[in-house]
């Protein structure tokens, strides 16, 4: 089986493809982060965590505050944690969950890096500054 360009075999285009742009890193978590917050609950449990600081809170209270079944809640913990966007941490017999913030932050920093064509308008910067004075 012969290549589309003569002297490179199927195996270094497969490397290339999937290694050469370090730009499908940041893509890929990028979709993955957004596919997670892609769904009602997850997003108002997402929005919850981020408003609730670096310290979280148990399951048990956002299963409370949704009126969710644990193993639902379960569910879509998992999705975000797989994400990136949450962390869980065991205290006693509670695992409290809390929204990672360097992870919401590059995500927002990719979805406006080149904002106004990379000119400097200010927008998202703005943004960002203001949703920072939001949850301090």
């Amino acid at each position: 089986m012969s290549s589309a360009i003569p002297g490179l075999s199927r195996r270094a285009l497969t490397f290339l493809q999937h290694f050469h742009d370090t730009g499908n890193v940041k893509t890929n978590d990028a979709i993955r982060a957004l596919a997670a917050l892609a769904q009602g609950t997850r997003l108002e449990v997402y929005r919850l965590l981020v408003q609730k600081g670096p310290e979280g809170m148990p399951a048990s209270a956002i299963a409370q505050k949704f009126d969710l079944p644990n193993a639902t809640l379960s569910f879509h913990l998992k999705e975000l944690h797989q994400a990136g966007l949450v962390s869980a941490r065991q205290d006693g017999r509670f695992i409290h969950y809390a929204a990672i913030y360097p992870a919401m932050d590059a995500l927002v920093g990719y979805l406006t890096e080149n904002c106004c064509g990379g000119g400097g308008c200010g927008v998202a910067s703005e943004s960002v500054k203001t949703s920072k004075r939001r949850s301090a």
